[in-house]
C-alpha cells in the first residue's frame, strides 16, 4: 500500500535507485523513500515500546506516574502515520484523525486528573476509554494495515486484541486483571511485528509507487477548472 506521506513534490530518482515494474509503470524507491520507511518502523516500535513499559511498570509498580510512557506513544504513532504509506489518502487521513482526537482525550483527561494519576482515574472510571479510544483505534488500524499488506499473524493479533480488551473493560465484560493480559499480549504482538519489518527491503513497505503516481494524476486532473 502506497499514499504520499509528504507534502511537495518527490525527489527525483537518481541512476543507483532501484527501479519496479508497477501496475501503471516503472517506478524507482529513492533515498527519500528509504528514510520514510525506517522512520515508520523505528516510530511504530517506539509504540510498541512504550506500551510495554507502561504495562510493565503498572504491574510493578503501580499505576502512577506512567504519563511519559504515553508521552511516547503519542509521539510514536503520531510519527509513524506521519510516514506510513496507503494509497487511500482518506484512509490516511480518517487513521490522523483518530490519533488527534484520542491524543486531545489523553489531554483531557490529562487536564482532570493530572498527569500522574491519569491511568488511575482511566482503570477507576472506564468511560474515559471513549475519550481515548480514538487513538487506539488508530493503532488498531495500522494492524490491519501491515496484516492486509503482509497476512503477518501478530497484526492480525494487534487488530483484533485492542478493540477487544478495550470495549470489554468499557461494556464490564471483562476484569481489569483480564484487560490488561490481552494489552500486554498485544504489545508483545506489536514488538514482534515491528522486528520482523527491519529485515524487509524498504520497497515491501513503500508497495506500487505507480498506484499513488496514478491516482495522484487522477486527483489533480480531477481539480483543474474545467475548460
Amino acid at each position: 500500500m502506497t499514499s504520499s506521506p509528504s507534502s511537495g513534490p518527490a525527489p527525483q530518482a537518481t541512476p543507483d535507485d532501484p527501479v519496479f515494474e508497477g501496475v501503471y509503470g516503472p517506478y524507482a524507491i529513492t533515498a527519500h523513500d528509504r528514510r520514510e520507511v525506517l522512520g515508520y518502523r523505528l516510530a511504530l516500535t517506539a509504540v510498541a515500546l512504550g506500551q510495554l513499559g507502561l504495562l510493565l511498570q503498572w504491574r510493578q509498580l503501580g499505576a502512577d506516574h506512567l504519563w511519559p510512557w504515553l508521552v511516547l506513544m503519542a509521539i510514536g504513532l503520531g510519527l509513524a502515520l506521519r510516514w506510513i504509506h496507503i494509497y487511500l489518502v482518506p484512509l490516511h487521513r480518517a487513521l490522523q484523525l483518530f490519533w488527534l482526537l484520542g491524543c486531545l482525550g489523553g489531554l483531557a483527561l490529562a487536564w482532570r486528573v493530572g498527569p500522574a494519576a491519569m491511568l488511575p482515574a482511566l482503570a477507576s472510571n472506564p468511560l474515559w476509554i471513549l475519550a481515548i479510544g480514538p487513538f487506539f483505534a488508530a493503532l488498531a488500524g495500522i494492524g490491519f494495515k501491515e496484516f492486509f499488506c503482509f497476512r503477518r499473524p501478530e497484526a492480525i493479533g494487534v487488530t483484533l486484541l485492542l478493540p477487544l480488551a478495550l470495549l470489554g473493560r468499557l461494556s464490564g465484560l471483562l476484569p481489569p486483571g483480564t484487560t490488561l493480559t490481552l494489552l500486554g499480549l498485544e504489545s508483545l504482538l506489536l514488538l514482534v511485528l515491528c522486528l520482523r519489518k527491519f529485515p524487509m527491503e524498504a520497497a515491501a513497505d513503500v508497495g506500487d509507487k505507480s498506484v499513488f503516481l496514478h491516482l495522484a494524476r487522477q486527483r489533480s486532473a480531477a481539480a483543474l477548472p474545467s475548460p
